[in-house]
């Protein structure tokens, strides 16, 4: 795949909603989140060497990545957020890699959570497109979705690139502030521009 765009956007902003409409376009969207997730379910490859490192207090009783338990981990401990990203990283690059090699759409789509935290990724995609929205809505968004308090999105927040970093990298800003109805045509407009630059 020649050229691809890095989607990316904090917890919360609505990158799935966004890969889903480029997908309806026909582009293949190649998710990390959705790597990971696969790479630590009962039998992911990754869920070995992250029980050698953390113990086996960390995966469920059927053998998946315990989230609560690991997050619980990686925010007291900092260098321990580094062990697990060195064990995750590698694996969800070779096989983002390996799908983007597979892709036949006219571009692709790798969506990142953490792609300006990365640094390493910036070489991989030819623009970067932020989804963005107020602070706020965000935190209201990932309580609600995953259960969390106000002080655990504030924490992941704080473990993110904030918002103004993430426009300054930005080459595209999809703003999610409001409907999905706001959505769709951004993304129209996107999708047509990205088929100009691809070629």
């Amino acid at each position: 795949m020649s050229f691809v765009i890095g989607l990316t956007g904090g917890i919360g902003s609505g990158k799935s909603a966004v890969g889903r409409l480029f997908e309806e376009q026909g582009i293949a969207v190649i998710d990390t989140d959705a790597i990971a997730h696969q790479l630590t379910t009962p039998g992911g490859a990754a869920m070995p060497a992250i029980r050698a490192a953390f113990g086996d207090a960390v995966a469920t009783p059927d053998g998946a990545l315990d989230r609560a338990a690991m997050r619980a981990i990686v925010f007291a401990d900092p260098p321990a957020r580094k062990r697990l990203e060195g064990i995750l990283h590698p694996m969800i690059r070779e096989e983002s890699e390996r799908r983007l090699a597979g892709a036949d759409s006219s571009y692709a789509i790798l969506m990142v959570p953490l792609l300006i935290e990365s640094g390493s990724y910036r070489e991989r995609v030819n623009r970067v497109a932020v989804v963005d929205c107020d602070v706020e809505t965000q935190i209201a968004r990932v309580m609600q979705r995953n259960g969390l308090t106000r002080a655990e999105v504030e924490r992941i927040l704080a473990a993110q690139a904030t918002r103004a970093q993430r426009l300054e990298a930005a080459d595209d800003v999809i703003d999610n502030d409001r409907s999905l109805a706001d959505l769709e045509p951004q993304i129209e407009r996107l999708h047509a521009s990205y088929l100009a630059l691809a070629g």
